[in-house]
């Protein structure tokens, strides 16, 4: 069974066809890695998705159920959560703060309500022990390396169970060592089961750690093959045009 299965997915802006006809599965536990030059219709195909754009035509199904998002919010319900290249995180707050950042669980003292800082501190504790992540609930984010923040940023998803995960450029402008962790951090989603889609232009990051990869070129999908049965080569002739399809 599929957990996502897009089928003849399109989408025009006016006159520019941003995506034709694009059909893609992924499987429970699956990475997929997303790739394609500038105007591919990478974002375009992540953002419906993620139910910021509605296709023109196609369909969705979850789980072999066909889904329509019609905002952010519908994906959510489905089990969708991004993680975009900035993260969205509040610098100024800590980690466990972020992760709960908008769903803070409350506590009575008789009339008041106040934030139950103790529940959101080890249920994020729990959550960075989940993805094996040394981030601790209480460091504040602008103190964290790349790799930390994106254990934030991923451990945020968790908090909605979260059964598709899409990861937009996750290690770009990162040092080496903070990629190790970050990919670290996607083999332990694929690990639980969740799926993940890897939109990214690092080639060996890629193939570190995607199952399959996808080319998009032109709004046309060019590829979608297990990453064993491809190459680094192969996928730069695919973005570029030098192979057509394979």
């Amino acid at each position: 069974m599929s957990r996502l299965r897009l089928s003849g997915i399109s989408r025009s802006f006016g006159a520019i066809q941003a995506l034709d006809g694009v059909s893609l599965e992924l499987a429970p536990g699956e990475v997929m890695g997303l790739m394609g030059d500038n105007g591919a219709g990478k974002s375009t195909l992540v953002k419906i998705i993620a139910g910021n754009y509605r296709p023109s035509k196609g369909e969705i199904r979850i789980d072999d159920k066909p889904v329509e998002f019609h905002r952010p919010i519908d994906a959510q319900r489905a089990g969708i959560e991004i993680v975009h290249q900035n993260l969205a995180l509040c610098d100024h707050l800590t980690a466990a703060s972020n992760v709960f950042l908008g769903r803070e669980p409350m506590k009575r003292f008789g009339p008041i309500r106040v934030i139950d800082y103790d529940t959101m501190r080890s249920t994020s504790a729990g959550l960075f022990a989940r993805l094996k992540s040394e981030t601790r609930p209480r460091d504040v984010v602008r103190r964290m390396s790349g790799g930390q923040r994106q254990a934030v940023a991923i451990a945020r998803t968790l908090l909605s169970e979260a059964r598709i995960v899409l990861l937009d450029e996750p290690t770009a402008a990162i040092s080496v060592r903070q990629v190790a962790e970050v990919l670290d951090l996607i083999r332990n989603l694929r690990d639980h089961g969740i799926s993940v889609i890897l939109i990214s232009h690092r080639m060996p990051d890629v193939f570190a750690v995607a199952d399959t990869i996808a080319v998009l070129r032109r709004g046309n999908l060019v590829a979608a093959k297990r990453a064993a049965d491809s190459s680094p080569e192969e996928v730069t002739g695919l973005i570029t045009g030098a192979i057509e399809y394979a």
